[in-house]
């Protein structure tokens, strides 16, 4: 299992930059970052430094959308990354939530997401793409890699998502939620004539350690309690589509019956004031929150599950420690061990 960092691109931008170097140093093998280009920096520029001060650490956008940026300006900056700093990029990409909707927007439809996902990929790969009836490529482009890897919840994306998708993410860490995601995806992507072990699957979430304390798991929930606000967007889409009686786990349906409204001001942010219709037994199942010995047991169930990378939210107030406590202890729990000697 790999393990990723998710962060809001949050200024000033040499703390971003000083976390991804800490996330490095312990081990993490990605840095993911909200692409929210109103609410925080731009983060192609961030990254810029990010990579110039790394050697290993890929970044990626967790998620961008096909609305915000026309789609051979996306695959243009990840293969100018690229080509300066060695192939270690990745692209998240879903319909739009929060860079859309602060302008009044919509997320973009599935048909859209699916063409700009052709697009971005080839071209960002050094490969030709047709565009409105011509042939285009980066001329300067030469062995660019990049995955595209396809948020989604609804039936409908995570469809897309294993027909087309690199990678799967999943910005939630419920595992009975992973488990029927997993095999729906899986399935379209059989369904395809694709191998549905070449698609990946990332699961996202905050993560909290706690000192197994029962004021330390509070102060945890409390301060992840906005995930569950922040997913709530998506269901709410998902609840207007379908209704309430699809094939949707009610897991991830029904704890949205008390949201009134969603502020982006407070976008991502731990004490909002907006989310109390979240209940607690959400956030824990949504989030991983605990001892390391809760992580580790958690992460082994979604690791069985075929979760190839977690990847976790450090929007809350112990990121460092977090990060030492993953890299010093629940990391090598979790990675494959290798021996120096047969």
């Amino acid at each position: 299992m790999d393990f990723g960092v998710v962060v809001q691109v949050n200024p000033p931008a040499p703390r971003i930059v000083s976390l991804a170097k800490r996330a490095e140093e312990y081990g993490f093998d990605y840095f993911w970052t909200y692409d929210s280009h109103i609410l925080w920096h731009e983060p192609y520029v961030v990254y810029s430094q990010i990579l110039s001060n790394t050697t290993q650490i890929k970044v990626g956008t967790m998620v961008t959308n096909p609305a915000t940026r026309d789609w051979t300006v996306t695959a243009s900056t990840f293969a100018t990354l690229n080509a300066c700093f060695g192939n270690r990029t990745i692209c998240g990409i879903g319909r739009g939530d929060s860079a859309v909707r602060v302008t009044n927007g919509k997320p973009t439809t599935l048909k859209e997401l699916r063409e700009s996902i052709h697009v971005i990929r080839e071209l960002a790969n050094s490969r030709a793409v047709e565009i409105n009836g011509s042939q285009i490529r980066f001329p300067w482009s030469r062995n660019s890699s990049l995955d595209v890897w396809v948020a989604a919840y609804g039936p409908l994306a995570l469809k897309v998502a294993g027909e087309v998708g690199d990678g799967f993410i999943l910005q939630c860490a419920d595992l009975d939620i992973a488990k029927w995601m997993i095999s729906t995806v899986r399935t379209a992507a059989e369904n395809a004539g694709r191998n549905p072990e070449d698609v990946k699957i990332c699961v996202a979430g905050p993560m909290y350690v706690t000192d197994g304390t029962p004021n330390s798991r509070a102060h945890a929930i409390e301060q992840c309690r906005w995930f569950g606000g922040m997913v709530g967007n998506h269901v709410a889409d998902i609840v207007a589509k379908y209704g309430t009686g699809s094939d949707v786990p009610a897991a991830l349906t029904d704890y949205i019956a008390g949201r009134q409204s969603y502020d982006y001001n407070e976008h991502g942010k731990s004490g909002n004031t907006h989310v109390d219709f979240v209940p607690d037994e959400v956030v824990e199942r949504f989030c991983i929150i605990g001892t390391p010995d809760e992580h580790e047991a958690k992460l082994a169930e979604l690791k069985a599950l075929g979760v190839t990378q977690f990847a976790g939210y450090l929007d809350h107030d112990n990121k460092e420690e977090t990060l030492r406590v993953y890299g010093e202890t629940i990391i090598p729990a979790l990675r494959d061990y290798i021996t120096a000697k047969a």
